[in-house]
């Protein structure tokens, strides 16, 4: 990996000694070894961890059971919460599921799913000058299995609690609609945060970043 950069490194500085009329200028060359800087910086499981924490939401992916376009990736929005009980950070993913809506049913018969967390969720990309579909406009895939959380296990009652701090809103559904209580079991995370493709990034190396 050190010898990829290096060489990717030779490149730019190769670039910026190109005769002017080649078509760059020295802002332009200036400005691609910024961002060359910057992309040595970046800490993707931190970006994911960062993604997932501010987030009220994110939109979800799952193989379909509805009739009507059975075997079809079906989109969905939940609202999602990852934080303690004092409000910090746990990377931790979960969120209310009801088997009135489309990922209810989905993920009983295939619980695999995506989720897909942007920066543009809270406006920083257009705050920025970014369109939501620039790299530099960060943004995560985080896929995994839903597992249910048992209500008599001692992390559940908190884990909702927790839950209705970031959404008053639901403790209200879970009376009216028999919404349960779930959290992701991640296997993977794509983070894309920079010119040249996604980065993978391990459970373990997401779970691990100190906040």
């Amino acid at each position: 990996m050190k010898t990829f950069h290096s060489l990717l490194f030779a490149l730019i500085l190769a670039l910026v000694s190109l005769d002017p009329s080649s078509g760059y200028s020295r802002r332009k060359d200036e400005r691609i070894i910024r961002e060359y800087k910057r992309e040595q910086e970046l800490n993707h499981a931190k970006i994911a961890r960062d993604l997932v924490h501010r987030a009220n939401w994110a939109a979800v992916g799952s193989l379909s059971t509805n009739e009507r376009v059975k075997g079809y990736p079906m989109v969905n929005i939940i609202s999602i919460d990852d934080s303690d009980a004092n409000n910090r950070s746990t990377g931790r993913i979960r969120f209310l599921l009801t088997d009135l809506d489309f990922t209810g049913p989905d993920w009983q018969k295939d619980n695999k799913v995506t989720l897909l967390f942007s920066d543009e969720q809270t406006l920083r990309c257009k705050e920025g000058g970014k369109d939501p579909m620039e790299p530099t406009c960060a943004r995560s895939m985080i896929s995994g299995q839903v597992k249910k959380m048992d209500p008599s296990d001692k992390s559940y009652q908190p884990s909702l609690d927790a839950y209705v701090r970031r959404h008053p809103a639901a403790i209200n559904w879970v009376k009216a609609h028999n919404f349960y209580l779930c959290e992701l079991e991640i296997s993977n995370i794509f983070v894309l945060d920079f010119y040249g493709g996604p980065h993978k990034v391990s459970a373990s190396d997401y779970y691990a970043v100190s906040n």
